[in-house]
């Protein structure tokens, strides 16, 4: 069982986190890695409605486990969604449902309509759990200080590990703020972002891919997940990005784009209409565009130097060019104070200064 008591630690350093990084479902990776060590569990996992709006049904996920997100695909399937109506108090579609009910953490006891023996013989389990080797996990509903739900954070363990304890499940609660401070997208950390890949796929006006990039073949998955299959249809918010293409007047010049957001960064896809060849239909090209927030590449960096908690959020503030009495100001300490976790840092490191910590940082300001 975890060291409940190191929890305030935790507290702190996702409290850090969220005032660093700014916020979005990108940042579900490190989380889940500064999470782990207090809360134990074997994968984690994040589902957040979707880009358009979040209705019932759209939703993003993220699983650490592969097993499981490839299992996506079939939770979708109708029978598998009558099934999980009649195990749970509700779906993870109902996300609306979840936020106006759930408050604070649950086991999954505590989220069945039934024994937990039927659910582990029942369909959903068998076809969806067990094969990714699931069989106990805790969840707790995410909302911003207004009440409008971010997401549901989900930690699972494996079969033969013991049941989440009332205990340990409880000690996510004093760590709610910070856990949605982080998860909630801020469009400043989406404006402090660079591209990280690029592709291009052609595919007919009715959304049948006829030829893709070597790029787009890795950034599709990335940006569509489970609703990406290769050689199938376009996943629908691709088909509507189409429609509306075709629907276009000819004399409007902006062409038709799509943004989406998710735990792998923010993806802007744009079509264009491209003139038929001779005996064939007219088709679209699709430029894909991943950027990937710097946040998130500056705290990857930062975690190689396994720094104190202290000498860490001194490290991002430099990173970013911020002056003593910024720094200063931005963490609550005297300037003094700056100066002497900023000499503990350069020491620790072996650097003289500045640019030399940039440097061994590979961190461009």
């Amino acid at each position: 069982m975890p060291a409940l008591s190191v929890l305030p630690q935790a507290l702190a350093r996702l409290h850090s986190m969220a005032c660093l990084a700014g916020g979005g479902p990108h940042h579900i990776v490190p989380l889940l890695e500064s999470l782990r060590p207090y809360i134990g569990f074997d994968a984690g996992a994040y589902v957040h409605p979707g880009v358009d709006g979040g209705g019932e049904g759209t939703l993003e996920t993220y699983m650490e486990n592969p097993a499981l997100q490839a299992a996506m695909v079939d939770y979708f399937d109708p029978r598998m969604l009558r099934d999980e109506h009649r195990l749970f108090q509700r779906s993870l579609r109902q996300f609306g449902e979840a936020v106006r009910h759930e408050h604070g953490p649950h086991q999954l006891e505590q989220l069945l309509r039934v024994p937990y023996a039927e659910l582990l013989r029942s369909d959903f389990f068998n076809v969806l759990l067990r094969p990714a080797d699931v069989a106990h996990w805790a969840s707790l509903v995410l909302r911003t200080p207004q009440g409008r739900g971010i997401g549901t954070l989900i930690l699972y363990r494996h079969t033969g590990s013991r049941p989440f304890e009332q205990e340990e499940v409880a000690a996510l609660a004093p760590l709610e703020a910070s856990l949605a401070g982080i998860l909630q997208p801020s469009e400043l950390e989406a404006k402090d972002s660079e591209v990280h890949a690029q592709g291009l796929l052609i595919a007919t006006l009715q959304g049948q891919p006829l030829w893709i990039s070597p790029e787009s073949e890795a950034l599709m998955p990335l940006a569509f997940g489970w609703r990406w299959r290769r050689g199938a249809e376009l996943p629908p918010a691709l088909q509507g990005l189409l429609r509306r293409l075709v629907s276009q007047d000819s004399t409007t010049l902006q062409p038709p784009q799509l943004e989406l957001r998710n735990s792998q960064g923010w993806f802007s896809l744009r079509a264009t209409r491209l003139a038929a060849a001779h005996g064939a239909d007219d088709a679209a090209a699709i430029h894909i565009t991943q950027r990937v927030s710097r946040g998130t590449r500056l705290l990857q960096a930062l975690k190689r130097l396994r720094l104190p908690q202290r000498q860490h959020e001194l490290a991002w503030w430099l990173a970013y060019g911020m002056s003593e009495p910024q720094i200063a100001a931005r963490m609550d300490i005297s300037i003094n104070t700056v100066v002497y976790h900023r000499r503990q840092l350069y020491n620790r490191l072996g650097v003289m200064g500045r640019d030399e910590f940039l440097s061994q940082l590979g961190w461009v300001s």
